[in-house]
Parts: C-alpha cells; structure tokens; sequence
C-alpha cells in the first residue's frame, strides 16, 4: 500500500480518502465509491465496526453479536470449544455472520449445516472478510430453520450451536416444539451450546437462562448453565 495527500493505491487500485465518514459504519468499494455496509429491506442491517477489528452487526440499531469486552469472533471461537468440532457434523441453527462456522472448520469439522434466515445477513457476509464462504465442509441454507428443521433426518447431528436473535424478536427458537425438534436431530452423546445472554433480567426479574434450561429437559436433554447461555447434552454426557 502506498499513500500520500490524495489518497492511496492498494494491489494496482486507487482510491480517494472518504470526505465525510458516518460513526460506527464500515465501508465497502462499489461503482467507483465507498459505500456503506448496510441495506434497508424489511429492517435497517449493518455491519458495524468494534475496536477488535472483527465487525459485529446491528439490525434496527439492536446489536446480535458481543463485542463490548471482547472480540465477537474470539467470542465464537471459546463457545465452539464447547463442542469440540473435530471430526464432528454440527448443526449452526442461526448462521449470522458465520462466526461459529469459521471456527468450526478451524476446529476440524467433518461438516456444518448452517441456516440463516435473513438474505441482507448473508449478503452482509459476503462483504465481511472474517465469514466463511459456503463450499467444502460448510454448507449455508437461506430459510429458517425453525421450519427446516423438521426436514432433517433423526441423530443427524453430533453437535448444535444455537446463537437466536432474543427472545423478543424470535420467540418461536426458544419455543418447547423447537427444542423438541434439536433434541431430535442430535445424535445420543451429542452436545448443544445455546447462546442465551441474559436480557431482561435487570428489568423484570426474568431468567431466560433458567427458563431455556428447563424447557430443554423437558426435551429430554441434561443441561447446566455455563457462562452467557446453556450447555446441552444428550444420553447424560
């Protein structure tokens, strides 16, 4: 990379300095400008920078991934650790930035089936260098899952990372016929991580945690709380 007052030159590409940057924006290349990062469809979604480098993204101005204190992407990769992916095939529920999965292939993954419902999230990967493209091991389906899942076949996955929106905004991946259905997909010895974050709780004393925790027994899983979600097992592993 070169520069000087103008601007600079990258891999035989020149390009002028922005004149006016929009806070909490990143910028991509488009038709001889930069272009913010961001669609208006149905709702307003954007990637969203964070002093870790590794971007985290926003839908209506609601955050979906951690970033305060720590990289959402070192983030991904302890709550993969969970489920320790070698050799395994997981099931990536809500694929997002496709986080999980990068680091799922890190860990050796023999294969990650991933959903991710919302078509400007995966046009949002396709301009963030940290998501993995689809292809090889990883395999990434536009649709929502809580209606795909009844098309996968029973003990199909060794492993599930379950990371929903809130439960304000998809009330039905929290729901006991959900659970029902993963419960069903997840091979005996298999393990589940479900991001759960704790909202509400300062507000109206609701333990989301506690309340996934005992619908996922209620589906016949052994569960214990860990960290900022609940940790899953099937078969008393």
């Amino acid at each position: 990379m070169t520069l000087d007052e103008s601007g600079w030159s990258w891999q035989g590409q020149r390009y002028p300095y922005l004149e006016k940057c929009k806070e909490r924006t990143v910028y991509y290349w488009r038709d001889g400008e930069f272009a913010p990062v961001s669609r208006y469809s149905s709702s307003l979604i954007k990637l969203v920078p964070t002093e870790w480098g590794t971007p985290t993204f926003e839908i209506d101005g609601i955050k979906m991934l951690v970033s305060e204190k720590l990289s959402p992407y070192q983030d991904a990769q302890a709550k993969v650790a969970l489920i320790e992916p070698r050799g395994k095939v997981v099931l990536d529920t809500c694929g997002g930035l496709g986080y999980f999965a990068a680091w799922c292939l890190e860990g050796g993954a023999a294969r990650i089936v991933s959903f991710e419902k919302n078509p400007d999230v995966i046009w949002l990967r396709g301009l963030n260098p940290w998501s993995p493209q689809a292809g090889g091991a990883l395999s990434l389906t536009q649709g929502d899952v809580s209606e795909k899942i009844a098309e996968l076949p029973d003990a199909s996955f060794d492993a599930i990372l379950h990371d929903p929106p809130r439960f304000g905004i998809a009330g039905e991946l929290y729901s006991q016929a959900f659970y029902d259905q993963l419960a069903r997909v997840l091979k005996r010895g298999g393990r589940m991580f479900h991001y759960t974050g704790a909202p509400n709780k300062l507000t109206t004393g609701r333990d989301v945690p506690t309340e996934v925790a005992a619908r996922l027994k209620r589906s016949g899983l052994k569960t214990r709380l860990h960290g900022d979600g609940v940790l899953a097992s099937k078969g008393g592993r």
